[in-house]
């Protein structure tokens, strides 16, 4: 099919103005691309007059973030082993290069090729985090795009976005074309597939791309509002389906995984390779967004484990592999696959680093084949400081396995724990928050009080504490977020209440979980919000220090909007989400169970001990453990 575009005004990328930016920047080799393994312009793999697709794929964080996400590296292989597609990397430049850019007149461009990224088919943005939708705004703009979807024709490259944040796409909704719910092997090339046949014929494009499982067009969808400010109504148009379904990958042995990584030239946040083990997580934790998204549990064996592990390590030449998932050591071969991988690891001394240990799981045989290589500090999640908060929030760990677990580490010859809470969790009280030190402080008396611990050596406990922020999908997307006011009353009650050198305590800015909690639980109209404050100035508000609430508290006041209304109200069961028109396989049903137990500080047993009926089942089409 011949599928020429409208005349549109071309955005060259001029060499010699990129190499004069490159002079004046920090870190220019964020820009340049040519890494190893990467797709570049003359490869006898691709070249542009030999593909009818090419896809830009972009992270709005920096190259070094964006090069650690693991997501991003299986798509681009995906897309890339297609003959007929080219794949591209985009990251969102720092300061420094974006005045360069709009100093010289350079667009946005791709790592692979320095091509404009607006002369592309697809434009497609990972959702990670919630405090990146402004800097996607910024990426738009510095590729000559127009920021809402309502605005672009067919001289423009169709915007899409994918991953956990699309879970509730509303508060960008306007400036996407359309979201790809759930996970995206399959449904990527269903959609290229049907580019290929409409081309840039928008309305056909998006009307036909609503009917694919899993892809959310939100053009195609109506909201209206009660005088309250809460959603009446969402309502199809021209054939979209009443409910959008996610998609699932159902046998992770046979999904696709690339036997290489692009080698970035400068550290990244997560400078090794990543072994995806299992999708899902059979625990249940209440707060924990991704343990419901990603249900139901699929695991990988250990035999293609072992050869991922082998393909990466030889094709990359890192020195460290994580096993990554939601929660590692719950995969059933770990044990097995440990030894497997350590025949050969240990010999060429290359580390093995699992994330996501579970307490109640860590043996000391798990633990001498995690420090047979390389011997680094431990990080553990208890989430809460008592044992009533913990029932509340599901952990379904006890004090003992938590005291047995530090134990094991530190007569193995560990001295440095990491332990991970959360402050503001549904029912908290100073009791709970105070329980947090007390736990800190006798976990460094256990190390003092064991006859066997490292000799001469120091204990060191960092207690990590965030504000939880309710999420969508989740037993708590009904509970108020704390105020920022109480957030920093409950900080510096336990920091006042730490009296050891020995326990090193850290937080999170509690006016960026705020932003957060407005975004995660926003609706449409929140997308004149982030535009306001985008064009305030603000991108890259993942960083700290390009962060600044007033921007968004005039935002949200020059629409008429509150952020405690977003942030800081109970849900009534009955009320209508923003994004309850979107199905991620959990019933509405379960989470209001699980809600009710919460505040009954009653447990549910992990998936596999007992089905609790959360209805994911129903994406795989059988029982989940059948």
């Amino acid at each position: 099919m011949n599928r020429k575009r409208k005349e549109v005004s071309p955005l060259p990328v001029d060499v010699n103005l990129l190499e004069c930016a490159l002079r004046r920047v920090q870190k220019p080799a964020r820009y340049t691309g040519g890494e190893w393994n990467s797709v570049q312009w003359n490869s006898v793999q691709k070249k542009p007059d030999t593909v009818r697709q090419r896809i830009a794929f972009c992270f709005p964080d920096l190259y070094e973030v964006g090069m650690s996400h693991l997501g991003m590296k299986i798509l681009y292989g995906l897309y890339n082993e297609q003959p007929d597609i080219w794949c591209e990397r985009v990251f969102m430049p720092d300061t420094d290069m974006v005045e360069e850019m709009r100093r010289l007149g350079l667009p946005l461009f791709t790592l692979e090729s320095h091509d404009a990224v607006r002369d592309f088919d697809f434009v497609a943005f990972t959702l990670q985090y919630e405090m990146s939708y402004t800097t996607i705004l910024a990426m738009l703009d510095l590729a000559g795009i127009p920021l809402r979807s309502a605005e672009r024709d067919e001289r423009y490259p169709f915007v899409i976005a994918g991953g956990p944040c699309a879970c509730n796409p509303e508060p960008i909704a306007d400036f996407i074309d359309l979201f790809l719910l759930g996970e995206g092997e399959e449904m990527n090339l269903e959609l290229a597939a049907l580019y290929r046949e409409t081309g840039r014929d928008r309305d056909v494009f998006l009307r036909r791309a609503s009917q694919i499982p899993g892809v959310y067009v939100p053009s195609l969808y109506d909201v209206a509002y009660h005088e309250d400010g809460t959603v009446a109504a969402v309502t199809p148009k021209d054939g979209a389906p009443a409910k959008v379904t996610r998609r699932i990958v159902r046998d992770m042995d046979k999904a696709y995984f690339p036997d290489r990584f692009v080698v970035p030239f400068i550290g990244a946040v997560h400078d090794r390779a990543m072994l995806e083990v299992l999708r899902g997580c059979i625990r249940g934790c209440r707060f924990c967004q991704a343990g419901f998204i990603y249900r139901p549990l699929r695991e990988k064996t250990a035999a293609t484990l072992a050869c991922d592990a082998r393909n990466l390590c030889a094709s990359t030449g890192f020195e460290e592999i994580s096993l990554t998932s939601l929660s590692t050591s719950d995969l059933t071969e770990l044990e097995p696959l440990m030894d497997s991988l350590l025949d050969w690891t240990q010999e060429e001394k290359i580390n093995l680093s699992l994330p996501s240990l579970r307490i109640d799981t860590f043996s000391p045989s798990l633990l001498e084949k995690v420090a047979r290589v390389r011997k680094s500090g431990l990080t553990f999640a208890p989430e809460a400081g008592t044992q009533r908060m913990r029932d509340v929030i599901n952990k379904n760990i006890d004090e003992e396995e938590i005291f047995s677990s530090c134990r094991t580490a530190f007569e193995g010859g560990y001295t440095a724990v990491k332990l991970y809470f959360m402050l503001g969790l549904p029912t908290e009280t100073d009791e709970d928050l105070l329980g947090i030190a007390d736990l800190a402080q006798r976990l460094v008396d256990l190390y003092y009080s064991l006859p066997t611990k490292p000799k001469g050596k120091a204990v060191s406990v960092t207690v990590s504490v965030s504000s939880f922020v309710p999420k969508p999908f989740t037993p708590f997307q009904y509970e108020p977020q704390d105020t920022m006011e109480e957030i920093r009353r409950k900080q510096e009650l336990l920091y006042t209440t730490i009296r050891t050198r020995k326990i090193q305590l850290k937080w999170h800015n509690p006016c960026v979980s705020y932003a957060e909690g407005i975004l995660a639980r926003g609706d449409r109209r929140l997308g004149d919000v982030i535009e306001r404050v985008y064009r305030s100035g603000a991108w890259l508000e993942s960083w700290e220090e390009r962060f600044d609430l007033s921007r968004w508290e005039e935002a949200l006041a020059a629409c008429g909007l509150t952020g405690s209304f977003y942030a800081n109200r109970t849900r009534a069961y009955d009320e209508i989400m923003p994004w309850d028109h979107l199905d991620y396989g959990i019933s509405r049903e379960f989470l209001q169970r699980e809600n009710r137990r919460a505040h009954d500080a009653k447990t549910t047993p992990n998936c596999r001990q007992a089905c609790a009926a959360c209805g994911a089942n129903r994406l795989l089409g059988r029982a989940c453990f059948e």
